[in-house]
């Protein structure tokens, strides 16, 4: 089974930038997308054999997500159950038969780190809606989790420390979470390769020098470890800061 995650950074855009395009290429059995920046029904894409599933954010133009799988789920619902969290589109969770997948767009800090209080708070909840749902299967998250969890994964470490998504305190809620029972699995797979990165500033052109960060990934409970067949970065697609990650899986 084959899973992307991309933060396209508005769906609309992307669409112009050549998506489709690249969604036939990576044909993934379950495609999941971040920061669609979009309304329910304000586009409709034509994606013979997939289901569809997206959550909106109530501020038109921002966050949101979107999950595209050729397999219907058991079930599908949105948000973690918990109304301050829940009005910005950010999660998706589909059941199926042998595990959950959930679908992230972690709220960023901003700069000078104004929303960090609250980022402290989404990363506890979150925590416990993925354990709560781990005492019923395996569970499988993937989205922009907004954090550069080790100093390998970012260009520039020393200069970033008070920066948001490098914070100690978000990557101290990163280690937590894998602590809880997660893995990683793109250092599952490649623990020392350095300049692995998915997300470069527009700003700054950062991309042509590849001095990126690794925010985006693809966590899997400790129990499908077994079950871990690759882990990828796509950094040569394009139509977006970020770049699509993807998981395989037995």
């Amino acid at each position: 089974m084959r899973m992307i995650s991309w933060n396209v950074n508005g769906i609309r855009a992307n669409l112009n930038k050549g998506f489709m395009d690249y969604f036939k290429e990576l044909d993934a059995d379950i495609f999941c997308l971040q920061e669609t920046k979009m309304q329910i029904g304000q586009i409709e894409l034509e994606l013979e054999g997939y289901h569809q599933y997206w959550n909106a954010a109530e501020k038109k133009g921002y966050s949101g997500t979107a999950i595209f799988s050729k397999t219907k789920p058991l079930s599908d619902s949105y948000g973690i159950g918990i109304e301050e969290h829940d009005k910005e589109g950010r999660v998706i969770t589909l059941e199926y038969e042998d595990f959950f997948l959930v679908n992230v767009y972690t709220p960023n800090s901003k700069t000078g780190l104004e929303r960090l209080d609250y980022r402290m708070i989404w990363e506890d909840d979150f925590r416990k809606y993925l354990k709560s749902l781990e005492k019923t299967k395996p569970v499988i998250v993937c989205g922009d989790l907004n954090v550069a969890h080790k100093e390998i994964d970012l260009k520039n470490p020393e200069t970033n420390r008070k920066s948001a998504g490098f914070t100690d305190e978000e990557r101290a809620k990163m280690t937590e979470l894998l602590e809880s029972g997660f893995i990683d699995t793109f250092r599952y797979f490649y623990p020392d390769l350095e300049g692995a990165y998915t997300w470069w500033s527009y700003i700054t052109k950062a991309r042509e020098r590849n001095a990126g960060w690794r925010i985006d990934y693809f966590l899997a409970s400790e129990g499908l470890r077994d079950r871990l067949i690759n882990a990828a970065i796509h950094d040569q697609i394009m139509g977006s800061d970020h770049c699509p990650v993807e998981l395989e899986l037995k």
